[in-house]
């Protein structure tokens, strides 16, 4: 079978996990029309890429709440592109900018266009790949143990080389958004080189898919205050929007007709 079958296969067995919590080999099987044996070799390569535990008779969705970016690159590519065609206006020729870790800020690197001039800094490799051989970028990248779920470089070794860096502009990660808690991630040592990553930058935007707003992630990143502006979808909760613009955060909108939310205004 080919590969393009198999990853198909496999993400649908990602969504059922995310849906119930576990799965079993031999319910795979039959729904797929393939072997148990297939099944099994599906579950291993899985939970190789964190994605889930393997456990007797088939898998249960991995402690980590961060799904591998390999996975995330994947999903929902559209959305992502739209968020990011709102977010290259926030990008100005020269700029020094920072590009996180995360599938939408992917989707933002592929959508720089040509001549802004640009130095990036990114401690992801995905985005270092994307952007590498472009003449019209100077691209430094930070290195250190790639961690496999964040798919970036996060240890020790990697805050040491953020220190040095003062971008203008930080292209933010986030694992969650709630109004109670502001910005937030899932492993703790994201979370510390995400706020290192924010007090080192002049301005902060994060482009965020629908599904993030309300999720309240174990680990503080950013409160909702100024330098920080955020991409939404256009059925982001109005609520949680104007309470954002209360508070002085400016908010964008995916889509060609994306427009920015003064304070006070909806």
């Amino acid at each position: 079978m080919s590969d393009h079958f198999v990853s198909e296969r496999q993400a649908l067995i990602l969504a059922q996990l995310r849906q119930s919590g576990r799965v079993l080999a031999q319910d795979l099987a039959q729904n797929f029309g393939v072997s148990e044996d297939t099944v099994r070799r599906d579950l291993r390569d899985m939970a190789a890429r964190g994605e889930c535990l393997r456990v007797y008779g088939g898998a249960l969705l991995s402690d980590n709440k961060t799904v591998p970016l390999k996975t995330r690159i994947a999903e929902d590519a559209d959305r992502k592109a739209s968020l990011a065609r709102a977010a290259i206006p926030l990008f100005e020729p020269g700029m020094v900018v920072f590009i996180d870790a995360g599938s939408t800020n992917l989707a933002i690197a592929r959508a720089i266009p040509a001549g802004l001039k640009l130095t990036v800094v990114t401690n992801t490799p995905a985005i270092a790949a994307e952007l590498t051989g472009r003449a019209d970028i100077a691209l430094i990248m930070i290195g250190g143990k790639v961690d496999p779920a964040v798919g970036a470089a996060i240890d020790a070794m990697a805050l040491r080389q953020l220190e040095l860096m003062r971008p203008e502009l930080c292209i933010l990660g986030v694992c969650g958004v709630a109004a109670e808690t502001g910005l937030s991630a899932d492993i703790f040592e994201d979370a510390v080189f995400k706020r290192l990553a924010c007090s080192a930058s002049q301005r902060i935007v994060a482009a965020i898919t629908t599904e993030k707003l309300g999720h309240k992630a174990a680990f503080h990143v950013h409160d909702f205050s100024p330098p920080l502006s955020l991409v939404l979808e256009h059925d982001a909760d109005r609520t949680l929007v104007e309470a954002l613009s209360a508070k002085g955060v400016q908010v964008h909108f995916g889509d060609d007709d994306a427009v920015q939310l003064s304070h006070g205004q909806v």
